[in-house]
């Protein structure tokens, strides 16, 4: 939920950007509906149990969309609306009942009062009176259809169907082979050895994936032998397709095999077309491949430890020879999406499967799966991992980039002095090396941060690692690499070192033939003109000429519009 002091920071941003710009999962602006007070309740209570299902958060009433100054977009809620009166619609008409805060902020647009309703996480699915409700998914409310109901069941732990036991005898059931797979990977992992030492019954009883003398279907899922598998979890499968082209295969091996075998069996796959190239740069000696091997496992052991084994699909890998796909069935829940999955809390679709692995080591219980896919590409210089909701299914893509000598060679020495490089620092620099610079909204896009968070790690990289330089003031706040940095980087033919754009290089040349054309009694320069000099945009310019008129009281602008041109008046 938003702070007071954070809902009145924001509704400055409205002079120049749209509501809708700001809200997130957990904020939401709804206009005030004057026509009608009952739809305006109503309104109030849909949104109420909207939040509520998607985990909490804050709506504020009486801004309008898709306008910007807030003068046009504040219109406020009526004086005679009580919010006493809100709190009990919302009490009385919700089911379980709801007892959102209701605050007032007052405010000189429009009818001078906002009202601001914190709802905070409870236990869902919350609907109305009458059965029906949404939920919060990313700045939508949806429909709380009968999946989505699962899904919340899924995700407040009242259903595990990876914690269900099965009948039969656990011996029967038990695959050594799977087992030992499981020790070894578990060993290699440094698992306790005092639980990898015990037999098979009692090394699984140790772990968790026998209960009460009965096995668990996460103890079939990792350790059960294939036809009590088939028997009891017949929508699990797995397929491996080693793809030619768009449409065309040249190796294929599909399975129902325990995942644990199933893993080894794809990683001797994937590996065998990702061979290790060794090189020398400087004072360090690199061996890589084209998919790191823990970006690989790390996205496998995703795929299969949050696959929903209810639905009658596979886990299917798809390697192509420019990228490498891992998709599994069963889709987002507990409000994370493509956008936010790399910051999000975790949130497990199977807990005690989870739970087992994480005793394992082979997962990690603190969302640290898909940052360390991240790191393990972008380490290397390569584009971070593509994360992709597709209907009911997850899809991990690992794009075949070229090892960069120069960013690894950096980052290894920064660690070594010490100096962590976050994945921030990471998806910023690479960033920067493509394009001449970076404002605070592109930031926080490219790192799925908010514009407030995008804006501290931009400030220390600037003032506390020296990696960027600043420029321009207020809203045209720009950075741009450092010119040290940006020299250090670029030592290879990968990159156009013209990329980082000068800025006092450019005023410097502009200035020089504004004074030679004054001398000459020339006239000055088009906004055309100075692009073709500075290799600018048309905006760029703008700004451009923008500080240097600043710095230098002599330069104006002669005429308006396509004529206008920059003068020197000495």
């Amino acid at each position: 939920m938003r702070r007071i002091e954070e809902i009145e920071s924001l509704l400055n941003e409205l002079e120049n950007r749209i509501a809708d710009e700001l809200e997130d999962q957990d904020l939401d602006f709804k206009e005030w509906i004057f026509r009608s007070f009952n739809d305006s309740i109503s309104m109030v209570v849909d949104m109420a149990i909207c939040m509520a299902n998607g985990g909490g958060g804050t709506i504020v009433f009486g801004i309008k969309d898709r306008v910007t100054g807030r003068a046009k977009a504040i219109i406020g809620v009526p004086p005679e609306v009580d919010v006493n009166k809100l709190k009990q619609a919302v009490y009385d008409r919700t089911d379980p009942k709801l007892t959102p805060v209701f605050e007032e902020l007052r405010v000189p647009e429009g009818t001078g009062r906002i009202i601001v309703m914190q709802v905070h996480q409870g236990l869902p699915p919350y609907t109305d009176t009458s059965g029906a409700g949404k939920i919060r998914i990313g700045k939508d409310c949806q429909p709380l259809t009968g999946t989505m109901r699962r899904r919340i069941l899924v995700e407040t732990g009242d259903t595990d169907y990876t914690a269900e036991q099965v009948s039969g005898n656990d011996q029967m059931q038990v695959s050594s082979v799977a087992v030992d797979y499981l020790r070894n990977i578990a060993r290699h992992e440094q698992a306790p050895e005092d639980i990898l030492k015990t037999d098979d019954i009692e090394f699984l009883t140790a772990i968790g994936l026998i209960q009460r003398g009965r096995v668990t279907r996460a103890g079939l899922l990792l350790a059960g032998s294939e036809e009590a598998i088939k028997r009891e979890i017949p929508s699990y499968a797995w397929t491996y397709l080693k793809m030619k082209d768009e449409t065309n295969y040249v190796d294929r091996i599909d399975g129902k095999e325990a995942l644990s075998i199933a893993i080894a069996k794809i990683m001797d796959r994937i590996m065998a077309s990702n061979p290790i190239t060794t090189l020398e740069y400087g004072m360090f000696h690199f061996e890589y491949r084209t998919y790191p091997e823990i970006a690989i496992r790390e996205a496998l052991m995703n795929a299969f430890s949050h696959a929903d084994y209810r639905m009658s699909a596979p886990i299917i890998v798809k390697q192509y020879p420019d990228r490498l796909e891992i998709s599994n069935p069963g889709g987002f829940i507990g409000g994370i999406t493509p956008n936010n999955i790399l910051h999000h809390q975790p949130v497990s679709r199977n807990p005690h499967l989870v739970e087992v692995l994480t005793r394992l080591r082979l997962v990690n219980r603190s969302n640290l799966g898909i940052p360390r896919i991240y790191r393990a590409m972008m380490m290397e210089g390569k584009h971070p991992p593509l994360i992709d909701e597709q209907g009911d299914a997850v899809k991990i893509t690992l794009l075949a980039c070229k090892f960069t000598a120069p960013f690894r060679a950096f980052v290894a020495e920064e660690e070594q002095a010490g100096r962590d490089i976050s994945i921030d620092h990471m998806l910023i620099l690479q960033y920067l090396i493509q394009h001449p610079e970076i404002d605070t909204s592109t930031a926080a896009h490219i790192s799925y941060r908010k514009e407030e968070e995008a804006r501290r790690v931009l400030s220390s990289m600037e003032s506390e690692r020296g990696y960027l330089e600043r420029g321009g003031t207020g809203r045209g706040t720009y950075w741009l690499i450092s010119r040290k940095l940006h020299n250090r980087l670029m030592t290879t033919g990968d990159f156009d070192n013209r990329q980082r754009t000068d800025w006092d290089a450019a005023k410097t040349r502009v200035l020089s033939i504004l004074i030679q054309r004054a001398k000459c009694g020339e006239k000055g320069l088009s906004n055309s003109e100075i692009r073709q000099i500075t290799m600018l945009s048309r905006y760029q310019v703008i700004r451009l000429m923008h500080e240097l008129q600043n710095e230098n009281p002599k330069i104006s602008l002669k005429s308006r519009g396509r004529y206008s041109t920059y003068s020197f008046d000495d």
